[in-house]
């Protein structure tokens, strides 16, 4: 189905809907596949860091910034949304680096059931930390962009917001992708992925560069959780476990390892779950999305794309 087909069938509004939750699927599946495809680690805590990440930015705009609703100082926001997204990224990818330098590094040679009980467990820690500092309870964050600024596209109105959700996501995705495929530390990735010990053997610092991946998967799970703030205008410490397995999926469903599919099955999921919705089945999301995950993984395992090994970081 074509996205003019997409648009008959959904309507501008439901399409925009769709493209904005699903750019924020993507984020996090990013960080998902990145560890994978790197040390072959399904890093379940991921969904948590990206949790982390919505409460960091929440006490940035509303404790260090001094924000308490919409910015409409056109300037004035553009220097807040650039410092919260700064600061959120900044302090996430070195949760990132922590967590890997602490809970998985030590177990990088112990069978490969150690590190996924470890990740489960810094899961659970990240939840209890929050639940600590901020109770159980939906916490407000600041919409700093105003939702009353839209534009008409074909009689529908369009929040700006949205569009900058959309725009900012698929900005970040462009410039990993770029990272990738033009550095040298994206290139001694790529090649960790493909064969670890050869790439030692060619001088590849391993351990910096299994590092760096942990520090960009958790920076960008910390953009996805500046801009879920700034589009839903809410947080909670549960956030990263239904969000996290659905970010995982998307990157199952795009080819695990691969950074391209799992920003593919991020939008993917977004629009089963809309389209569900827009035809009256929204309870039934979830069921549609998990059975189109057993599906896959029974007729193509390796996911809408493959992994491709060249691919893989």
């Amino acid at each position: 189905m074509c996205s003019s087909d997409l648009l008959a069938v959904l309507g501008i509004d439901q399409f925009v809907n769709a493209l904005t939750l699903g750019a924020i699927y993507a984020l996090v599946a990013l960080g998902y596949t990145m560890v994978y495809g790197i040390i072959e680690l399904i890093n379940f805590a991921h969904g948590d860091v990206f949790m982390v990440g919505s409460f960091v930015a929440m006490f940035i705009s509303s404790s260090l910034l001094g924000a308490e609703g919409s910015i409409t100082d056109l300037p004035v926001l553009a220097v807040s949304v650039l410092v919260l997204f700064a600061v959120t990224i900044s302090v996430m990818a070195l949760v990132g680096a922590l967590i890997e330098r602490l809970a998985y590094r030590p177990l990088r040679r112990a069978p490969k059931l150690a590190p996924l009980i470890t990740a489960i467990g810094v899961s659970f820690i990240l939840q209890n930390i929050i639940q600590f500092f901020f109770g159980p309870t939906i916490v407000s964050v600041p919409q700093l962009v105003p939702i009353e600024w839209s534009i008409q596209v074909a009689g529908s109105r369009v929040p700006l917001l949205n569009l900058f959700v959309i725009a900012t996501s698929i900005a970040l995705m462009f410039s990993l992708q770029l990272f990738i495929s033009r550095t040298r530390t994206g290139r001694a990735m790529r090649t960790t992925s493909m064969d670890r010990d050869a790439s030692s053997l060619m001088g590849v610092d391993i351990n910096r560069t299994i590092m760096i991946t942990f520090l960009i998967g958790s920076g960008l799970a910390g953009a996805a959780g500046v801009v879920h703030g700034l589009y839903y205008g809410n947080t909670t410490f549960s956030l990263g476990f239904e969000s996290g397995l659905k970010a995982f999926t998307a990157a199952v469903l795009g080819g695990i390892g691969n950074t391209a599919g799992a920003a593919l099955g991020g939008f993917l999921i977004a629009f089963v779950e809309v389209g569900a919705s827009a035809f009256g089945y929204g309870r039934w999301g979830g069921a549609i999305v998990f059975s189109l995950l057993v599906i896959f993984l029974v007729f193509r395992p390796t996911g809408l794309l493959g992994s491709h090994t060249g691919d893989r970081a």
